[in-house]
């Protein structure tokens, strides 16, 4: 293609020297692809540890996995059409390996991730930190009602979907006492989560404001004692500790912030036989549970507090502001490319 008609979109490129924006050749989608307009990204605690080498990523690469967009080209057999308002999953998969089979997409055994590719390989534009991304095929997408703000409907494709597989895995809720452990974006969810499905909601953050905030989502401050669920965000091995002593006769135990290396904590395993205790992990999810994070966020868009929690966007160019720790108030920062 000649340069003067060559078609460009921007693109935020980390890598460790910094964060550059960079002008990038559009795509063609091709069978079953899709090329989306990016209208507002999330900032995930994920990116966070990436852009502050606490977690491995490919280098360069375009970050940003949360996010929400209009679709601006179709390549042939694609399931969405132009103009269509969607979000997508973390995860390209290939449907066909035995995890696939399974029904573990998630960890398919050839699994490709949104924000996690590098920008030299065969998908560059992977990221939702810039003004287009590319979704191949493998990609869950779901189409978002206009009445669902951007800031409420971008996280849906990573900490929604997540704490949907987190109440998934944690059984039923109505009438039963569950601590969840860490107010951040997922703690908060899930405490909204499970307050809408009947449960009395305990909360655990070390820090006041993030607890101020999960009360407007309807939990309340944990007080201690017996718990019949416990859901750990935190990733602290104090709290997961903490939390699975307290569980009572046959409860759950779900840990879903224990994404990095760390230290063992001790399991009596004649407790768990006693207690008929339930000890599970949850990493990623499925495509059903993006399409129930959109149904809820639907559902409770005008009840529940969404847009607070969301900081107001930076433009692209701006990125690096807000790729650093934010205020303990503020659970999210937010990219309008």
């Amino acid at each position: 293609m000649d340069t003067l008609t060559r078609r460009m979109t921007r693109a935020a490129v980390w890598s460790a020297d910094g964060i550059r924006i960079r002008d990038v050749e559009l795509p063609t989608p091709g069978p079953g692809e899709l090329l989306v307009r990016v209208d507002l990204a999330t900032v995930c605690g994920s990116d966070l540890h990436t852009v502050s080498g606490r977690r491995p990523a490919p280098s360069p690469s375009i970050l940003g996995h949360e996010a929400v967009g209009h679709v601006a080209a179709a390549g042939p057999g694609a399931e969405r059409e132009i103009g269509e308002r969607i979000v997508w999953s973390v995860t390209a998969t290939c449907g066909r390996c035995g995890r696939c089979r399974r029904g573990f997409t998630a960890k398919c055994e050839q699994v490709r991730k949104v924000g996690h590719e590098a920008f030299t390989g065969d998908w560059p534009l992977s990221g939702g930190y810039a003004d287009h991304i590319l979704l191949p095929a493998g990609v869950t997408t779901v189409t978002v009602p206009e009445t669902v703000p951007d800031a409420v409907a971008a996280p849906a494709g990573c900490a929604t979907a997540t704490v949907m597989a987190v109440l998934e895995a944690a059984g039923a809720m109505a009438g039963r006492r569950v601590l969840i452990c860490g107010a951040g974006m997922l703690g908060v969810t899930a405490a909204g989560a499970c307050a809408e499905q009947g449960a009395e909601v305990l909360i655990s953050d070390p820090h006041p404001q993030r607890q101020h905030i999960a009360a407007r989502f309807g939990a309340t401050p944990d007080p201690g004692g017996r718990v019949d669920i416990a859901l750990d965000f935190s990733g602290s091995p104090d709290a997961v500790t903490g939390a699975l002593a307290r569980v009572d006769l046959g409860g759950r135990l779900v840990l879903a912030g224990s994404v990095t290396p760390g230290p063992a904590i001790a399991l009596d395993p004649e407790a768990v036989v006693r207690g008929w205790l339930t000890i599970t992990g949850v990493h990623n999810y499925e495509p059903r549970h993006l399409i129930r994070a959109v149904e809820f966020l639907t559902r409770t868009t005008r009840t529940l507090p969404w847009p607070d929690l969301v900081a107001e966007p930076v433009e692209l160019a701006a990125i690096g502001t807000v790729l650093q720790p934010l205020p303990r108030a503020v659970l999210r920062a937010s990219i309008a490319p």
